[in-house]
């Protein structure tokens, strides 16, 4: 185990960079490790912007993306989240880490890369404690929501987003078709019912309720049809837009619950 207790998180999402987040806080290094292109809603609470700006800043936290590895320790020692466009972990290579956890959320299972030479995390569906990682961890709202799971399986996926003021799954926007995506809204704006939010291949993707753009995708992505774009919140918080959600953070909680155990073990 090294000095420091460094971990490796796999995609840098909203859930993955609320993971990251209470890693950082707990005192770990962190780093992240992306697509060239990741497609992600919530950009303003997810490391993963830092492929395109280069810096971004979750709550107070700062993530940088770091192109040459002889650079790295020392972002890290700065404490800064660092993201690399990694996405088959090469990092490993040459830089030991305690633990990887596998944020991907890809729902399908997938043999364990790492041969048992690191302890894998693996968030939600696809995962099996004792088969393809060291635990799982539950991502599903309800009682459940963070179990750390030892033996076994998460929950199958719902499909269906939690409900908030009464909106569940009308809070979720979808591409209604394959190709480049054009945005008329930002962020953090109100939006009415019905406008014109943003379209694919001149399908047009219109706001379902009042409320604010909590996540949209980054403009310009290729995206496919069906592929999860935007979410409207029905709280007219325009806060909640930058603060990572609750669910994250219990799922991250959970991570340093699991790692707690692993290495005292």
């Amino acid at each position: 185990m090294t000095q420091t207790k460094r971990i490796l998180i796999r995609g840098g999402g909203d859930l993955a960079s609320g993971v990251a987040a209470v890693m950082h806080r707990a005192g770990w290094q962190v780093v992240i490790c992306e697509l060239p292109e990741p497609l992600v809603v919530r950009r303003k609470v997810a490391f993963a912007e830092a492929i395109w700006e280069g810096n971004v800043q979750v709550e107070e936290i700062e993530g940088v993306l770091v192109d040459d590895l002889k650079d790295l320790e020392n972002y890290l020692e700065s404490r800064k989240v660092v993201v690399l466009v990694d996405p088959d972990m090469k990092v490993l290579e040459t830089l030991n880490f305690d633990c990887v956890v596998d944020a991907r959320m890809l729902k399908r299972f997938e043999a364990n890369p790492l041969d048992g030479k690191v302890p894998l995390i693996g968030l939600g569906p696809g995962f099996v404690a004792g088969m393809n990682c060291n635990a799982v961890i539950e991502t599903n709202r309800g009682p459940e929501l963070g179990k750390v799971i030892w033996d076994g399986v998460a929950e199958a996926d719902t499909g269906k987003p939690g409900i908030v003021e009464g909106r569940g799954l009308e809070r979720v926007l979808y591409s209604e078709g394959n190709g480049k995506l054009v945005t008329y809204a930002e962020i953090g704006d109100f939006v009415s019912e019905g406008q014109v939010i943003a379209e694919v291949e001149d399908m047009p993707v219109r706001a379902p309720f009042d409320g604010v753009l909590r996540g949209m995708a980054r403009p310009g992505l290729v995206v496919k049809e069906g592929v999860k774009i935007g979410d409207v919140e029905p709280r007219m918080d325009v806060n909640l837009c930058y603060q990572i959600s609750d669910k994250a953070l219990v799922v991250g909680d959970a991570v340093l619950e699991a790692l707690n155990q692993i290495l005292s073990e």
